[in-house]
C-alpha cells in the first residue's frame, strides 16, 4: 500500500534557475541552443528583445523569494509561458505539452539544454494568473513600447532618408506645429466586448441552476442528529417541469413565463429550507457547515431569485447588474448592437493604437459609454508620453460636441465626420483609417482566443485579457525587429548588385561603341 503511494506522487520537474541574459559568456563555452538554433526563428528574436531582467525584478517584487522551502519558480519561465499559451492559442494542459516538446520554446523560457520534462503542472497557470494581474501585465507591456520605440528610432538615425525628410516637411506644413513638445503622435481609439467561455444565459436556465445548487447545500447541510426529518425538494417534479418547458423547439411567451414562475416557487422553497437548517446551528452553538465557496453560491442564488422575482413581478427583462451565470456572477450582458450578436456577456475593454501598440486604457465588467471617458484617455496619453496627442482619430460615438470643445482648447485634432451639411465637407476622413484597430481586434480575437475568455474567475479572466494585449505588442514588436535585420541585409546586397549590374552595362555600351565607331556613348557614360 504504501509503495503504491509512493509510485503515484507527482514528480516536479527541475527547473533552471533565472540567468540574466546579459551575463558574458566565454568564447567556445557556448549552450547547444547558442550554436545549433536557427537565430530567425520567432521564438529566438523573441528570446533576444525581451527585458527579461527588469520583468524578472517586476515578479519579485510582488512574489518575494521565501527563507526557507523550494525556491519559486523561474519568473521567466512564468511569464514566457502565458506568452507562448496565447500567441499559440493552446489551453493550459497543451501549452505544457508543447513546451516540453519544443526546443525553441525551451530556449524562450531560458532552458540551457533541451529536456523532455513538463516545466510544471498545467494547474498551475491559475496561479500565475493571480500573482500577475493586470496592472503588473501592463507595466510589462510599456517596456515592451520602450523597445520598440528605440529599435524604431536606432533603425531611422542608421538609415537617414530624403525621401522621409521631405514627407516629414510636408505633413507638418500640412497640420501645423503638431510635432511641438505639447503634442505629437495619431492615437486611435476604440472598444469592444470580450466575451466568457459561459452557457447562453435564458432566465429559465438560470433559476434551475440555482435550484440544483441549493438541492446540493441542503444535502450537505441536513445533519440527521442535529435536524428530525429532512424536508422534501420535490426536485425530481422540478427537473421534470422543466425539461418539459426546455426541450420544446418552439415556446411561445405564456409558456416559458408559467415555466419561469414554477422554478421561481421551487428555489424560494428551496432558500426557505436552506436557511431554517442554518438556524439549528447557530441555536445549538454548532460550526457555521459552509465554506467560502459553498456561502458565495448561496449569496449569488438569492441575489438572482430578487432579480428574477422583480422581472417577473414587472414583466420586464432588463435590470441593473443583472446576474447572467451563477458560477461567474461578475459577468454582464454588454449590449453591442451587431447583426451576428446584439449581446456580449462579458467584460469591455478600450484600446488605443499608438504607431501599432496596442494600449488597455481600461476594462470594465459593467457596459460603459466610451464617448464619456474619452477626456480621460487623452489625460492617459499625456501621463504615458509626457505630450498630448496631435491627432485622434476616433469613432461616431467619441464625436460629442462637449468632446469637441474640449480637444479644440487643447489644440488636438480629431479626425472624424465634421458637423454640419455633407456639402459642406471640404476633407472627407477615409473608413480604411481605422482599420489598424479593427485590424488589432480581429487579430486579438481570431488568433489569440480574446473571443473567448475560458478563465472563471475575475483576476484571472482580467490576466487573460491583459496577456493577450502584451502578446499583441510582442508579435509587433518581433516583426519590427526582424524588419530592421531584412533591410539591412537587402541593403548591403543591393549595393553589391547595383554596383555589379551598372559594371556590366557599361563594359555593353562601350562594346556597342567600338563596333559602331562612334564616340555617342563614351561621352555620355564617362562623364562622372
Amino acid at each position: 500500500m504504501q509503495g503504491n503511494m509512493r509510485s503515484t506522487r507527482k514528480k516536479r520537474a527541475q527547473a533552471p534557475e533565472y540567468v540574466s541574459p546579459t551575463q558574458l559568456k566565454l568564447e567556445g563555452f557556448e549552450s547547444p541552443f547558442d550554436q545549433k538554433l536557427n537565430p530567425t526563428n520567432r521564438w529566438v528574436v523573441l528570446a533576444h528583445l525581451m527585458p527579461w531582467d527588469e520583468i524578472c525584478n517586476m515578479y519579485f517584487k510582488f512574489v518575494p523569494k521565501g527563507q526557507t522551502g523550494r525556491p519559486p519558480l523561474n519568473p521567466r519561465i512564468v511569464i514566457g509561458s502565458l506568452i507562448i499559451k496565447h500567441m499559440c492559442n493552446l489551453d493550459d494542459r497543451e501549452t505544457v505539452d508543447q513546451i516540453s516538446e519544443n526546443i525553441y520554446m525551451q530556449y524562450f523560457l531560458g532552458y540551457p539544454s533541451f529536456t523532455n520534462e513538463s516545466p510544471f503542472d498545467a494547474s498551475l497557470f491559475v496561479e500565475f494568473r493571480k500573482r500577475l494581474g493586470m496592472d503588473n501585465l501592463n507595466a510589462i507591456n510599456e517596456k515592451i513600447v520602450a523597445i520598440k520605440t528605440q529599435l524604431e528610432s536606432s533603425h531611422k538615425s542608421e538609415n537617414p532618408t530624403r525621401d522621409s525628410e521631405n514627407e516629414n516637411e510636408q505633413s507638418n506644413n500640412q497640420h501645423g506645429n503638431i510635432n511641438d513638445a505639447d503634442h505629437n503622435g495619431r492615437v486611435i481609439y476604440d472598444a469592444t466586448a470580450c466575451p466568457q467561455d459561459i452557457a447562453y444565459p435564458t432566465d429559465l436556465n438560470l433559476l434551475s441552476d440555482a435550484r440544483e445548487k441549493l438541492e446540493e447545500l441542503i444535502d450537505h447541510i441536513y445533519a440527521k442528529d442535529l435536524h428530525e426529518v429532512k424536508p422534501r425538494t420535490y426536485r425530481e417534479i422540478a427537473r421534470k417541469r422543466y425539461l418539459q418547458t426546455a426541450q420544446k423547439k418552439n415556446k411561445s411567451r405564456k409558456v416559458i413565463r408559467k415555466a419561469n414562475r414554477c422554478q421561481l416557487n421551487y428555489v424560494r422553497r428551496d432558500i426557505a429550507i436552506v436557511n431554517e437548517l442554518l438556524d439549528a446551528y447557530q441555536v445549538n452553538n454548532l460550526k457555521f457547515p459552509l465554506n467560502p465557496s459553498q456561502q458565495k453560491y448561496l449569496f449569488v442564488v438569492q441575489t438572482l431569485y430578487d432579480q428574477q422575482k422583480q422581472m417577473y413581478d414587472t414583466n420586464t427583462h432588463s435590470i441593473d447588474h443583472r446576474i447572467v451565470s451563477i458560477h461567474q456572477p461578475h459577468v454582464r450582458p454588454i449590449v453591442r448592437g451587431k447583426a451576428q450578436a446584439k449581446v456580449e456577456f462579458g467584460s469591455k475593454i478600450h484600446v488605443s493604437i499608438i504607431n501599432g501598440i496596442s494600449f488597455l486604457d481600461e476594462l470594465s465588467w459593467d457596459a460603459f459609454n466610451e464617448g464619456s471617458h474619452m477626456m480621460d484617455y487623452i489625460e492617459k496619453y499625456r501621463k504615458r508620453f509626457s505630450c498630448y496627442p496631435s491627432e485622434v482619430l476616433a469613432d461616431q460615438i467619441y464625436c460629442t460636441r462637449v468632446n469637441r470643445a474640449a480637444l479644440k482648447e487643447l489644440g488636438i485634432k480629431l479626425l472624424a465626420k465634421p458637423l454640419g451639411r455633407p456639402s459642406a465637407m471640404t476633407i472627407h476622413v477615409s473608413p480604411g483609417e481605422r482599420n489598424p484597430i479593427e485590424g488589432k481586434f480581429g487579430q486579438a480575437k481570431n488568433g489569440y482566443g480574446l473571443n473567448r475568455i475560458k478563465a472563471r474567475l475575475k483576476g484571472t479572466s482580467e490576466s487573460w485579457i491583459a496577456t493577450i494585449v502584451l502578446v499583441l505588442n510582442l508579435v509587433k514588436l518581433a516583426g519590427v525587429a526582424l524588419l530592421c535585420t531584412i533591410l539591412n541585409l537587402f541593403r548591403s546586397f543591393s549595393a553589391r548588385l547595383l554596383k555589379s549590374f551598372f559594371q556590366s552595362l557599361w563594359n555593353i555600351f562601350k562594346q556597342i561603341s567600338l563596333t559602331n565607331q562612334t564616340d555617342d556613348f563614351h561621352l555620355i557614360f564617362s562623364r562622372p
